[in-house]
């Protein structure tokens, strides 16, 4: 179980990382005035300190979800970083997982997610 938590805890870290605009600036899709603009920006850092800033400067009286930043009262209430294109799960002892919607049938990570919790997938 711990495993499976690991591994899609994983993908949604992944799916995070390359998610938005990545692709776009990799194959160079912007047009052609935007890149000069994108010279002048600054990127984030390298290191976590962006995240770290927005997190130690949330207002949370309760559950501060480590990934969306939400303030909700238990952590399962957490939503998904990525609402719009993931799926939320509930796991026992309070914990929750998210799943990319993407390329599935409706119910698909649904039953994915219950096969592997019986050890068939």
């Amino acid at each position: 179980m711990r495993y499976l938590v690991a591994l899609l805890s994983l993908l949604t870290l992944v799916n995070a990382q390359f998610g938005g605009g990545f692709f776009d600036q990799m194959f160079n899709q912007q047009g052609g005035g935007h890149e000069q603009q994108h010279q002048q920006q600054q990127n984030n850092p390298s290191d976590a300190s962006h995240y770290r800033h927005y997190y130690e400067h949330a207002t949370c009286d309760q559950y501060l979800c480590p990934d969306s930043l939400a303030c909700v009262s238990f952590p399962h209430h957490c939503p998904c970083a990525w609402d719009a294109h993931q799926e939320k799960f509930e796991l026992a002892e309070g914990q929750r997982i998210c799943v990319s919607r993407g390329g599935f049938r409706e119910g698909e990570a649904a039953r994915k997610i219950e096969l592997a919790r019986k050890g068939l997938l």
